[in-house]
């Protein structure tokens, strides 16, 4: 993990993302009888923590890479993620997307990369968009960014984790965190066991998606036929490698949630 803590301490996030607020939520916690706070990655720039990790991903490649350009797959944030640091880094980027992924989100991408971006709509699937993706890449001689099984995309979301213990400095009981392919979680958990190991990391999937879940349990990545397209963005039918070695030392528990 100390690599890690040392990515999330020099991550190259702030060029593009902002420091989100840490909110009370209060009518939450007169209903559930405890204090409970949201991270409010909603308010970045593209809406979505996402672009912390592209963005750190981006800036960590050499200008020659840069030039000839990057390919991505992803539901729609982290595509969104990558188009705006394509648009500041001045670099080209494919980006992958299901047919399924909300036509909201596909103008975003456009919006945010302007002519630096090409959008490719393929499969039903983030895994389905993925599988394009590594095609085009051979192809291309681009390189990919990964939406989640990257270290530098994991410590850039990691620098969350890193701002939530500053803004409450005060005992934390557990951070609940979304995972889809896992970067969110690795990201988080690694700072947070090793900065402030009393504080419970908990995965959340959702049910039709859990992936991860099942993958911990068996030790193994497994691999789903079909995922719910409920939470388009966690739509994931395989975790990585990278994020399913750190979620196994760093979470301390993990639950599926249904729709309602």
């Amino acid at each position: 993990l100390n690599w890690y803590l040392r990515a999330i301490l020099t991550a190259n996030v702030y060029d593009v993302a902002v420091q989100s607020p840490l909110d009370a939520a209060p009518k939450m916690a007169e209903k559930y009888g405890v204090k409970i706070h949201l991270k409010r990655e909603d308010l970045q720039p593209v809406f979505s923590f996402k672009l912390r990790g592209a963005y750190n991903k981006m800036a960590h490649l050499s200008k020659e890479q840069l030039s000839r350009g990057v390919v991505t797959s992803s539901a729609g944030n982290h595509a969104q993620g990558v188009a705006r640091a394509a648009s500041v880094l001045a670099c080209d980027a494919t980006i992958v997307m299901p047919v399924s992924t909300p036509g909201v989100k596909v103008e975003a991408v456009r919006r945010f990369g302007g002519k630096r971006v090409t959008i490719v709509l393929h499969g039903e699937s983030y895994s389905d968009a993925h599988a394009h993706a590594t095609t085009l890449v051979r192809e291309e001689s681009r390189t990919f960014v990964h939406p989640f099984d990257d270290p530098h995309v994991i410590a850039g979301q990691g620098t969350i984790a890193k701002e939530i213990l500053e803004q409450h400095p005060a005992e934390i009981d557990a951070i609940f965190v979304a995972v889809g392919g896992g970067g969110l979680a690795a990201g988080i958990g690694s700072w947070v066991r090793s900065s402030r190991p009393a504080t419970r990391v908990i995965g959340v999937q959702a049910e039709g998606s859990s992936a991860m879940m099942r993958s911990l349990h068996e030790q193994e990545r497994v691999r789903l036929d079909h995922v719910s397209l409920f939470s388009d963005g966690t739509a994931v039918k395989e975790v990585g490698a990278l994020t399913m070695a750190l979620c196994s030392q760093v979470l301390d528990d993990i639950v599926v949630v249904g729709t309602d």
